[in-house]
């Protein structure tokens, strides 16, 4: 895995979201539990769609048909994290986010922590089927 920097990032997003460490993410090894980094991802996904491209769930939701998240260093609770999300591939009914949990560690380092990469389906929230992302959601995906 090659390494990932800071400044090769942050200027090609221009979505991102704090997130908060909560005691509980810490487990036994005195840092965030792996299974956490999925709720960090998860909150930042909902923000992006809800606050950059306005999407209505209760209209067309997004279910995940894909996660792979690349874990570079751990996560501790003195550590302050920002997400950052952006589209980078729209199909028909699916598209692709890569997202980031970067962040200063408590020695002031600014690091990259981890990466997730995320397939989302468009679907209609009777049916649960698969439909076209509609345009209003695509034109803001893509911008």
């Amino acid at each position: 895995m090659s390494k990932v920097e800071v400044s090769d990032i942050i200027g090609e997003f221009h979505f991102s979201i704090p997130i908060q460490i909560r005691f509980s993410d810490i487990d036994g090894y005195q840092h965030v539990n792996n299974g956490v980094y999925f709720n960090y991802f998860e909150h930042s996904r909902a923000a992006f769609l809800m606050d950059s491209c306005g999407w209505n769930i209760m209209e067309v939701g997004t279910v995940v048909a894909h996660v792979g998240i690349d874990y570079f260093r751990p996560i501790h609770l003195s550590d302050q994290i920002r997400a950052y999300v952006k589209c980078v591939k729209i199909g028909n009914t699916s598209f692709d986010l890569v997202q980031y949990l970067i962040g200063m560690t408590s020695d002031n380092q600014e690091v990259v922590f981890s990466k997730c990469k995320c397939t989302l389906v468009s679907v209609d929230m009777k049916t649960m089927k698969p439909v076209p992302i509609p345009s209003f959601y695509r034109s803001k995906l893509e911008s």
